[in-house]
């Protein structure tokens, strides 16, 4: 189980146990990945798969740039995801609101190198946002040059945080 690092202020926004947040990080189509280096700090926006067998979160990029920069100079990031629920009116501008779900993961990522692992990471990210479709059936399963030239993280998740806000209809 993974232990939070922050807690949300607000104790009745919290998401009320780890599988909640699991089915979150399942769900969401994107989050983001902050790094930082030398007080400079940066974020992005990526597709991104949680693999809950492993308590891992894995996405993929180039093999060059300022993430795979980053992270070879510091492993620690941040990643957090969000999405939003109905706006929820009222009769004083104070009062609007709306409802959402987040989760805030912190951890250490690293590139991977092993072709099992990089193609484990890649296949659960086809397969999360095609679920419809099947590898050998429907296209060509992912070749060696495929993986030479893809760039794998994986966040090894040390701790996280939900937070929600639902209204009863």
């Amino acid at each position: 189980m993974a232990q939070p690092i922050t807690r949300p202020r607000r104790a009745d926004r919290s998401m009320p146990d780890d599988a909640a947040i699991e089915a979150h990080l399942l769900k969401v189509p994107f989050g983001f990945i902050a790094t930082s280096v030398d007080d400079e700090p940066y974020v992005v926006p990526r597709l991104f798969w949680y693999d809950n067998a492993s308590r891992r979160i894995y996405f993929h990029s180039a093999h060059e740039g300022r993430t795979r920069r980053n992270v070879e100079r510091n492993p620690r990031v941040c990643f957090a995801t969000g999405e939003m629920g109905r706006l929820l009116p009222a009769d004083a501008a104070g009062k609007f609101s709306v409802e959402y779900a987040s989760v805030v993961v912190f951890g250490r990522v690293k590139v991977l190198g092993d072709e099992k692992e990089k193609r484990h990471g890649l296949q659960g990210l086809l397969d999360k946002y095609f679920p419809r479709l099947e590898s050998g059936k429907d296209y060509r399963p992912i070749t060696e040059e495929e993986i030479d030239i893809t760039a794998v993280y994986a966040i090894d998740i040390e701790g996280w945080s939900g937070k929600q806000k639902v209204v009863k209809p």
